[in-house]
């Protein structure tokens, strides 16, 4: 039996789904430029010099500029590869190659490393429904990155990739969901 607040992310994560497939193309465009600047500026800033980012779906803020930059500039990059077991595999890919993982999501192509691949990163990046003002992340269900945020040793600095409607005042939260450090968003970088 789903709890009331499953229930509450459940229908939250409808709406905001049904508000990302509502973007014009001239918004993500524009909205895809701004994200990639944040991005760098952030990887810039923090001196990051291994990224843990993931390759986003057509309704997702479009990370692969912000990937290539990295791929030009010297910045390695992991990728998540979802498995069975509810875990994140990771891989660095060519910046070419994808395949369509478990859940439809893209993935790289590339060589497996395993999930404690993400212990030597510097930053990570995930995806998000919504984020609130404390950095609870309201993810799309499924768990896989609240499993590999809760259960690392030292875990360097995590940014969501949200649209700056997506900052809401509070999310729903479970005892398993794991905050972020901070979002990155079309307007800002914003560390709690």
């Amino acid at each position: 039996m789903l709890s009331q607040t499953s229930n509450i992310k459940r229908a939250l994560r409808a709406e905001l789904r049904e508000r990302r497939r509502n973007r014009t193309s001239t918004e993500r465009d524009r909205a895809t430029e701004a994200f990639t600047a944040n991005l760098i500026a952030l990887t810039q800033r923090s001196g990051a010099s291994v990224v843990a980012c993931y390759l986003s779906a057509p309704s997702e803020p479009n990370t692969r500029p912000y990937l290539n930059w990295a791929f030009e500039n010297g910045v390695r990059t992991l990728f998540p590869i979802t498995r069975e077991d509810g875990l994140l595999d990771w891989a660095h890919g060519d910046g070419e190659s994808e395949v369509q993982g478990l859940f439809g999501m893209p993935e790289p192509v590339g060589e497996l490393l395993g999930p404690i691949a993400i212990n030597d990163v510097d930053l990570i990046v995930v995806p998000a429904a919504a984020v609130d003002g404390a950095g609870m992340r309201l993810g799309w269900g499924r768990g896989y990155f609240d499993k590999t945020l809760g259960s690392m040793l030292k875990c360097p600095p995590v940014y969501a990739l949200i649209y700056d409607d997506e900052l809401l005042d509070d999310v729903p939260r479970e005892v398993h969901d794991q905050p972020v450090d901070g979002v990155v968003t079309p307007t800002r970088i914003l560390t709690f």
